[in-house]
């Protein structure tokens, strides 16, 4: 069986419209090309590809297309005091934050290559940060209903969701993605209601504030790549974008 190959490309810290408008045209690209190949014989057909972007984003609440703007918790003057940016996304799923110590992945697929099942396609994005998480001798898990990675609730500690999962689908080509918090502010999470979650026995984790430790944001990301290829089956290939 020949793997899909996924050109990957680490944007580091970079404005999160900057990123948006890429995966963007990426997206549009990808969706585009599907429809031009169905007029083409097959020794005409345009290569399929497949993008994975890695980025670290400044202070930014997004709002998914099924949520509520008075999930936002702060107003709009506080918000440009602090230099918080907020936009409106075409992703599932409410409200979530981005910023400083949170990897945030972006995954632009043709699922004709991998499996026509989104849902499938969600639950290998959460098993990749499970298998992470595991590395690090921690137990994370999913609730029903829900979509992420959450981690068990302790004696002293709820239910808390350590890695947001957040999908846009046209065609079978996807884009957005997750947010894995590894020394994330949680503090920023207290302006907004994270994914819409109102219940009292829910909250955020970061990975770092887990472990009682600072984790490199290079060596977690090393390791959510290879779990990903693993749970997608597909080859990496380093990507020659540059913004």
């Amino acid at each position: 069986m020949i793997k899909p190959v996924v050109q990957y490309c680490d944007l580091k810290k970079v404005d999160y419209k900057k990123a948006w408008d890429l995966q963007t045209a990426l997206f549009n690209a990808a969706r585009d090309r599907k429809v031009e190949n169905r007029s083409l014989l097959d020794q005409d057909k345009l290569a399929i590809e497949h993008h994975l972007l890695f980025c670290e984003h400044n202070h930014v609440y997004t709002l998914g297309k099924s949520g509520k703007e008075d999930h936002i918790l702060i107003q709009e003057s506080d918000r440009q005091k602090q230099n918080i940016s907020f936009y409106k996304i075409n992703r599932g799923g409410d409200i979530t934050y981005h910023g400083p110590g949170q990897i945030t992945g972006y995954l632009i697929f043709d699922l004709d290559e991998f499996f026509l099942d989104i849902h499938r396609f969600v639950r290998a994005i959460e098993q990749a940060a499970i298998d992470c998480l595991a590395d690090y001798g921690i137990d994370g898990t999913r609730i029903e209903g829900l979509s992420g990675v959450w981690l068990p609730p302790t004696d002293s500690k709820p239910w808390r969701k350590i890695c947001a999962v957040g999908i846009h689908l046209s065609r079978w080509v996807t884009m957005h993605g997750f947010a894995f918090n590894v020394d994330t502010n949680l503090d920023m999470f207290q302006h907004i209601i994270p994914c819409g979650i109102k219940d009292d026995d829910k909250g955020v984790a970061s990975l770092s504030d887990e472990l009682g430790r600072n984790i490199s944001l290079e060596e977690v990301k090393l390791k959510l790549l290879h779990h990903l290829s693993k749970n997608f089956q597909f080859e990496i290939k380093e990507s020659q974008i540059q913004l």
